[in-house]
């Protein structure tokens, strides 16, 4: 059984300011788990129903016999800040901060100001599925650890090396090519397929910044045909990845 400190502090780390203390978050979902221990992250303790712990033993075995927690649903329902746990979550550490630049050579997904945790999670989702492995948000993105995001990523968190940085600076200090998405850039049929550069996604309701659109390299557009004034952030983040990675 768990104490009552215990299942207080993973209860703590739903807000914000507690993750950032600690340098821990949780990962909810049987799925999402599964994954985060097949890739090797680092997980410093599972909580899980018994059924769940016998199935999927052999994921189990490289983590030390304390750190593996058999719970009831009673206590997963304490645990999560979903109406309906899932059979398994995970307690990690979060990795270290980096704030090199991209490489030559690389692709990577940029984000300004992105605020919603189910579209931030998309967007982590999208980028694994472009082979993108690297993700960077502005330090006014909604926080990556979110419990709600990193249930979107459906595990994709396992996969991509997300970092903070400032995107003006990203952008005077890189090498790469950039790419803005606008409402008013060229039209992104125009351009052929790339091999290196920052693909910048904005804020939902605003888009990206002036500052940000002017020191990039190209401005883009997806061509519209009907009368939606826009298209979600992650939307167009899928479309552009689309057409410029493949």
């Amino acid at each position: 059984m768990l104490s009552k400190a215990q299942i207080k502090y993973i209860q703590s780390l739903q807000h914000k300011k507690n993750r950032q203390k600690s340098s821990q978050y949780i990962a909810e979902g049987d799925k999402i788990v599964q994954e985060l221990l097949q890739a090797g992250m680092p997980v410093k303790a599972v909580y899980a129903t018994p059924a769940w712990l016998l199935q999927h033993g052999a994921l189990l075995d490289r983590l030390p016999a304390d750190a593996v927690k058999e719970v009831d649903q009673a206590v997963l329902k304490q645990l999560s800040s979903l109406t309906t746990p899932n059979n398994a979550m995970a307690l990690l550490d979060m990795p270290p901060a980096d704030t090199s630049f991209p490489p030559a050579g690389s692709v990577v997904l940029a984000l300004e100001a992105i605020q919603d945790p189910g579209n931030m999670g998309t967007l982590i989702r999208i980028a694994d599925w472009f082979g993108i492995r690297q993700l960077i948000v502005s330090p006014d993105c909604v926080d990556v650890y979110n419990p709600k995001t990193i249930q979107a990523t459906m595990g994709s968190i396992a996969r991509v090396q997300v970092k903070e940085l400032e995107i003006p600076a990203l952008l005077q200090g890189s090498l790469l090519p950039s790419f803005a998405a606008t409402l008013h850039g060229k039209d992104i049929t125009g351009f052929s397929t790339i091999r290196e550069g920052i693909i910048l996604i904005g804020n939902e309701g605003r888009g990206l910044t002036d500052e940000v659109i002017a020191l990039a390299t190209h401005r883009i557009t997806i061509p519209r045909l009907g009368g939606a004034e826009s298209l979600n952030a992650a939307v167009a983040a899928g479309i552009i990845c689309g057409r410029l990675l493949i």
